[in-house]
């Protein structure tokens, strides 16, 4: 059997959070960042499929399990004037690494965008990753090193909107 006959990626559906919180702790734990976990199948559910929905995900089967997911959401870019992509996580389970499924699903998620008429999808790989940075870059991908991520949480995120409101 081909490992294209194996492999099935689709959109995930209502009852599918529980699988994707799974993944997330998965993939927080290879990424040595669970202390950071806040995982809530409950807003994953109003998030993905809800009336209003945050982020899409796609799932991954091979052989009928699950094998994958990626996670995104729409972004947009005021020097291209135009809505984005940006791929939050993409996740393999570590056992069936090197069979195509993280290929398949960066390709699915490139397909929303182009569908979408999204010039662009945008993602963040760790510094240490480079299993991943040499994957990305297979693809075709530019590792930005002229970029560095901010980011206002807790404490800080609460400051700083207290003195917009002061």
């Amino acid at each position: 059997m081909t490992a294209a006959a194996r492999l099935a990626v689709q959109p995930a559906a209502p009852g599918d959070e529980t699988l994707i919180a799974r993944f997330i702790r998965d993939l927080a734990r290879y990424e040595k960042l669970e202390n950071r976990l806040d995982v809530s199948e409950a807003r994953l559910r109003r998030d993905l499929f809800g009336p209003a929905p945050a982020c899409g995900a796609l799932l991954a089967r091979w052989d009928g399990a699950p094998a994958g997911f990626a996670l995104f959401f729409p972004t947009y870019s005021t020097f291209r004037t135009e809505p984005c992509l940006h791929l939050e996580d993409l996740f393999v389970v570590p056992e069936l690494r090197g069979q195509g499924i993280g290929l398949a699903l960066l390709r699915a998620v490139a397909d929303v965008a182009v569908q979408r008429g999204c010039p662009r999808l945008d993602w963040q790989v760790l510094d240490w990753n480079a299993p991943a940075i040499g994957f990305y870059e297979k693809q075709g991908a530019r590792v930005l090193t002229d970029w560095r991520v901010c980011r206002l949480d807790g404490e800080a995120l609460a400051r700083c909107a207290a003195a917009a409101r002061a």
